[in-house]
């Protein structure tokens, strides 16, 4: 085939694509069951593999998830690499250096395009289906995800910097972080409990083991300074909670003993609006387990793509070529 040809093809497969992922405008869990039955359990093989490999990386994807709605939506633009059009939202401070799991996403693309025949599965249903699949592989919940999400063609470096909640962030400036995207003090409490899996680096949470002296306990500062020195050891890594591989409540607990690791994380339980319902979670499992998933759920929801809205990405990590 010569190079007109590709590039007419190409062309085509993007506009069949396009009129195929556009037959319904709203999100609905049976989305995929005529266009490509097959494409959840293939989503849910490949998730449960790469967490049984490295288990770290279900809380990686759950994260890249939480990255990608808090920014214009869940519309798969912290996958986009930098280009002339794309400032990409990689590059934004919460994600440069710390985002994972976009090899992961790539495998997953891959997969559900070749089972499904033709590009059917949006990036952002990806994401989204990912996120609770990292949360089963490891001993957390399931719920049922809303699907027909469609891909954004834009990113936006500065609204990433602006909207995903920082680490060293108060209780006030979490509310109203989360207010700003239709979230309550529920499910910012229930959502920071994702913490309940994976690491952060020691740049992180430095500040917080030698200075947050009020609301830390001596011994846990301790044990967490002697692996992340007041000069170098930025990236060494601690766990968030004791289990970082199993989704439970010891991330409620460490924060009633004060040994939430994240400065923000200790803020939801400092005398506050907040201290209730982690008190609640520490004591009953299944009332967190159940809050989360309905937060999840909403979550999922921020301003998603749908109808003829942006596009079935051919590949995740930039947008369509229509020439």
């Amino acid at each position: 085939m010569g190079s007109r040809s590709k590039c007419c093809f190409r062309a085509f497969l993007v506009l069949v694509v396009a009129s195929l992922a556009s037959a319904s405008p709203l999100l609905s869990p049976y989305y995929y069951d005529k266009v490509c039955p097959e494409a959840l359990p293939t989503i849910k093989r490949i998730i449960e593999a790469a967490v049984y490999e490295e288990p770290r990386m279900g809380a990686s994807l759950l994260r890249l998830h939480f990255h990608d709605c808090f920014v214009n939506g869940c519309d798969a633009s912290v996958l986009l690499d930098s280009s002339p059009t794309i400032d990409s939202e990689k590059n934004a401070v919460a994600n440069l250096n710390s985002a994972r799991g976009f090899e992961v996403i790539d495998q997953i693309k891959l997969a559900v395009d070749e089972v499904c025949g033709h590009p059917v599965v949006s990036c952002a249903d990806i994401l989204t289906v990912a996120a609770r699949d990292s949360v089963v592989a490891l001993g957390g919940p399931t719920w049922t995800v809303q699907l027909g999400r469609r891909d954004s063609t834009t990113a936006s470096r500065t609204q990433a910097n602006r909207d995903i909640p920082s680490p060293f962030m108060d209780l006030p400036a979490l509310i109203n972080n989360f207010k700003n995207q239709g979230l309550n003090e529920k499910d910012l409490v229930a959502l920071s409990g994702g913490h309940t899996l994976g690491f952060a680096k020691c740049f992180v949470f430095k500040d917080r083991i030698y200075n947050d002296t009020k609301t830390i306990d001596p011994k846990f500062a301790k044990a967490r300074r002697s692996t992340c020195p007041r000069t170098g050891g930025d990236t060494n890594l601690a766990p968030l909670d004791p289990t970082p591989a199993n989704f439970d409540i010891a991330y409620f607990t460490n924060l009633i003993n004060k040994r939430g690791l994240l400065h923000s994380d200790q803020q939801l339980f400092v005398g506050g609006s907040t201290d209730a319902l982690v008190t609640k979670y520490s004591l009953n499992a299944k009332a967190f387990s159940a809050d989360f998933l309905k937060s999840m759920v909403k979550m999922g929801n921020i301003k998603p793509l749908t109808g003829k809205q942006g596009e079935i990405r051919l590949n995740c990590r930039k947008v369509n070529d229509y020439y």
